[in-house]
């Protein structure tokens, strides 16, 4: 008997009712929310929107704090999803085949049974097409359509009783059974099932095609509305009544017991991936507690390493690799702490050393001292040879006695033992001492020292004797080698911080200099003479002054254009600095003049603060200085942006005791 499936029938033109489908407006509220609001900038623009997401993204924080520092979690939470997809994957592989071997059974048995009841249908509308003509009254049109009815009856209620519940069975009239005589042939089915709602319209339009067999999934409802509308598999077949008029006939298989399976399947499946997900991400949490431990305990020694907790080892259990990297990192510890103990011990015994010849040095240098002013005094009574070689042998000592104050200081700032004495104070009055006390020399130079933005108080809480000795240091060697040019002295203030840069036009310094230049002991030209009497420490005490008031101590130079050392120290004792009032590199330099010329910003810098204007004036008893200048502040110019110093193919070199950056700041901005 032939079959038609659904496959089949889907090749015929059929009339499939449209699937409602929502219309897609011009934007629905979430629409126009997502596209023109949280994407295109709209969320900040309304404050009622930001506070929503601040609060949203608020809890998120410490969760995503957490997610960036555990790696341990990170490995968890990705085993757990590649598991999650893995698991997901399996289970609708697996559901899928459990349901396509269900619905194979079924459809298989059910066709067998469909098949087996149209036969009997057809063979029980002939029986009785055969005994009604026998009939003598067959013939004589004794309505036909009440013994039809009764027929159709009777063969339903034989065909569903054969299924002992396992199908119903449904009889409908074709639509040429309804029309004229044969009006009144209504529809039948077994087990309270409504025919009309249960036979699908497009199967009922396959059959009455007379294509044969047809099959559909539906939903079979019944007219007890306590009962639930069920999945059922029919099958149906268009057959002649005894009459010959046409007729459909449907048998409806319920799919609740392969519903049943397939949930108990799922279900099954749900209980198992779940078990093995939390197991999978058990087993990754042991496995990476196992490598992660030693490592967070390696990172923690190793802090405690850096703190200076140098006897710090690590636990090392097996031999295993984390074993071997254990034993290698405590054998790393165990070799640092030698060296640093070696190192320590070293530079222990250097300044015990330098501390002890410098005291011991005092006594006899005393008694030196003594017998050369007596000589020195009687110079008058030698020969002229005699009375030089008294004036050199005083010189020398004053030189002498300088480089052994110098050695006892040094030792004391290597010892710790240096005390800051901070009180507020003026720094101008510093200035002015300075000033004064470098004119004699400045005068012998031919150097005029001016001084720039001394018009307003500038106060700082510092050490008046140490900030003394560190512009004194930096004034003399501005007129030792500024080579007759003159020296500009310039204070400012801004914000937090005060600065005096101390400005000289001699040969300046070729590139690489400005980070040597704080070196004990360090000569540009070591064949230049000290005419003034420098020991070649000066500049590394004048560093560790600056270092002792939490302030910066910078150079910047080039060759030929001179150079500018900037002092900053912080208005307020232990307050830290972010910025200074004075550019590094001041505004005369090359790069400056060439960027001016070519109308670009200036300094390298395009974030300046500005101080009050200074007025022009000149105040007795110092040099006239230049006109005044705007100080400003370069909130840039910090530490750790490199020294620079420009380059010049030739020039002349000169010594310097003092021009470079602390190099501990790592603040290597130089003018």
């Amino acid at each position: 008997m032939p079959r038609d499936s659904a496959a089949s029938a889907t090749a015929r033109p059929v009339a499939e009712p449209e699937r409602p489908v929502g219309r897609r407006t011009a934007g629905s509220g979430w629409e126009r929310f997502f596209e023109g609001g949280l994407l295109q900038g709209g969320v900040q623009g309304s404050p009622v929107l930001r506070l929503v997401m601040r609060w949203v993204r608020r809890p998120l924080l410490p969760v995503m704090r957490l997610w960036r520092r555990n790696i341990q979690l990170k490995i968890v939470v990705t085993t757990l999803l590649m598991s999650l997809g893995v698991v997901l994957l399996l289970g609708f592989v697996v559901i899928g085949q459990v349901r396509n071997g269900l619905l194979d059974a079924k459809v298989k048995a059910s066709q067998s049974q469909a098949v087996g009841g149209f036969t009997v249908a057809g063979q029980k509308a002939d029986s009785a097409a055969s005994a009604g003509g026998g009939d003598d009254n067959a013939g004589t049109g004794n309505n036909p359509v009440q013994n039809v009815s009764g027929w159709m009856s009777d063969l339903v209620e034989s065909l569903s009783s054969g299924g002992q519940g396992a199908f119903d069975v449904v009889t409908l009239s074709t639509t040429v059974v309804d029309s004229g005589d044969n009006r009144g042939l209504g529809p039948r089915a077994s087990g309270d099932v409504d025919p009309n709602l249960s036979v699908p319209d497009a199967l009922r339009r396959r059959v009455g095609a007379g294509m044969g067999v047809a099959q559909s999934y539906t939903r079979i409802v019944y007219t007890d509305s306590d009962r639930e509308p069920q999945p059922a598999l029919i099958i149906g077949k268009q057959i002649n009544d005894p009459n010959g008029h046409p007729y459909q006939l449907y048998y409806l298989f319920p799919l609740t017991q392969e519903e049943k399976s397939l949930s108990l399947v799922k279900g099954t499946l749900a209980t198992a991936g779940l078990f093995v997900v939390v197991l999978l991400g058990a087993i990754a949490w042991l496995v990476v507690r196992q490598v992660v431990t030693p490592v967070r305990m390696a990172a923690g020694i190793a802090e405690r390493l850096s703190a200076g907790h140098l006897q710090e080892r690590m636990k090392v259990t097996g031999e295993d690799d984390i074993a071997r990297l254990g034993e290698a990192f405590n054998k790393m510890a165990q070799n640092l702490q030698l060296k640093i103990q070696q190192l320590e011990d070293l530079s222990r015994m250097q300044r015990r050393f330098v501390s002890d010849v410098s005291h011991e040095l005092r006594t006899p240098l005393t008694t030196v001292r003594m017998a050369a002013d007596v000589i020195h005094e009687a110079r008058v009574d030698f020969d002229p040879v005699t009375a030089r070689s008294a004036e050199l042998l005083a010189d020398q000592l004053d030189r002498f006695e300088s480089l052994l104050a110098d050695l006892l200081e040094i030792s004391r700032f290597d010892a710790g033992a240096a005390a800051l004495e901070a009180e507020p104070i003026d720094l101008r009055e510093v200035v002015r001492r300075v000033v004064s006390g470098a004119e004699p020399l400045a005068e012998r130079k031919g150097t005029q020292i001016r001084v720039v933005g001394d018009q307003q108080p500038v106060v700082a809480e510092a050490d008046a004797r140490r900030v003394e000795r560190v512009l004194r240091n930096l004034v003399v060697n501005a007129v030792e080698h500024g080579e007759g040019k003159d020296v500009v002295v310039k204070l400012a203030a801004a914000g937090g911080a005060v600065a005096i840069a101390v400005r000289d036009y001699g040969v300046g310094l070729k590139p690489g200099e400005a980070t040597r230049v704080f070196s004990r002991f360090w000569r540009a030209d070591p064949a230049r003479a000290r005419t003034t009497g420098g020991t070649g420490l000066g500049l590394s005490i004048a560093l560790e002054d600056a270092r002792l008031h939490g302030g910066w101590l910078q150079a910047w130079g080039e060759p030929g254009g001179g150079s500018q050392f900037r002092l900053t120290l912080p208005r307020t004792a232990d307050e830290p600095l972010r910025g200074s009032p004075i550019p590094l590199e001041p505004m005369d330099s090359r790069r400056n003049r060439g960027l001016n010329d070519a109308g670009l910003p200036q300094g390298g810098s395009g974030k300046l603060a500005t101080v009050p204007a200074q007025s022009t004036g000149e105040r007795a008893p110092i040099a006239p200085r230049l006109a005044a200048v705007t100080p400003t502040a370069d909130p840039t110019a910090l530490p750790g942006n490199g020294a620079r110093v420009v380059a010049r193919p030739t020039g002349a070199v000169r010594h310097r005791d003092d021009s470079t950056q602390d190099p501990s700041r790592g603040d290597g901005t130089h003018e």
